[in-house]
């Protein structure tokens, strides 16, 4: 686009330039001189515009995935302490908040600690000293406090819009016979993006490339594989990471 803007303008200037010289008196052509200047100012203000245009919009877009990927990881932490206490994700977004109000997580204490195991027959036993890890419940903890200081109450709105986020649920075998839960949760870039330029928004629908979140959605989880993770950049997890260190 900025490219077609550039070659027009130049184009429009030599047709002017032309047309002055060929034909335009003398004694006119202070008006023409105003008006070339003026029309470079014009186009000059568009040039710069179409530059300026995607950085203002990646600028604006950080932002706005900010503030949707900070209540993606409010949802993922809720969904893993759901799946700690019940043994599966949910879909129930509301529900999950009224989960953290009330559920309580199991402290646990793993050790090890040697048993007598017979390696021999019942009639020829042969005692064997062997390791085995044994994890008891030695107290419970409230979910809440895994939340102190986050918006969990509102962790189903999408920030800056009137849409909550898409929550699926599945599972996978992960190996032969053994199926596990996963979930994802995730918002199309369209919804959170509102307001910002159509065709740049257009673009960043099919982003590719390793220095920007891929694809239409912004997501946490995933139905394809074990995780929970989300699909942005480290960039984005950076001042979580600083709060961790400094703790």
């Amino acid at each position: 686009m900025l490219f077609i803007k550039i070659i027009i303008a130049v184009l429009i200037t030599c047709l002017l330039a032309y047309l002055i010289i060929k034909y335009l008196p003398l004694k006119l052509r202070w008006v023409a001189s105003i008006s070339l200047l003026l029309l470079a100012i014009f186009l000059g203000s568009e040039i710069y515009g179409s530059i300026m245009k995607p950085i203002h919009f990646n600028t604006n877009k950080k932002v706005i995935y900010a503030k949707v990927i900070q209540r993606l990881k409010v949802i993922r932490d809720a969904e893993i302490a759901h799946k700690e206490v019940t043994g599966n994700y949910t879909k129930d977004l509301q529900g999950l908040a009224q989960f953290i109000d009330t559920a309580q997580l199991a402290i646990t204490d793993t050790k090890t600690v040697v048993v007598k195991i017979n390696k021999g027959t019942r009639w020829q036993p042969i005692m064997v000293d062997v390791e085995k890890r044994v994890t008891d419940t030695i107290g419970y903890k409230p979910v809440l406090s895994r939340f102190t200081g986050r918006n969990y109450q509102d962790m189903f709105k999408v920030p800056g819009t009137d849409k909550t986020f898409s929550v699926e649920l599945g599972k996978i075998e992960k190996i032969p016979g053994l199926e596990v839960p996963v979930f994802e949760v995730k918002i199309t870039k369209t919804d959170v993006l509102v307001g910002l330029d159509p065709y740049l928004i257009s673009q960043e629908l099919e982003a590719i490339t390793n220095d920007q979140i891929k694809g239409a959605f912004i997501s946490v989880g995933s139905l394809n594989e074990v995780t929970t993770g989300g699909n942005w950049l480290p960039f984005y997890d950076k001042a979580d990471n600083a709060k961790k260190n400094n703790q």
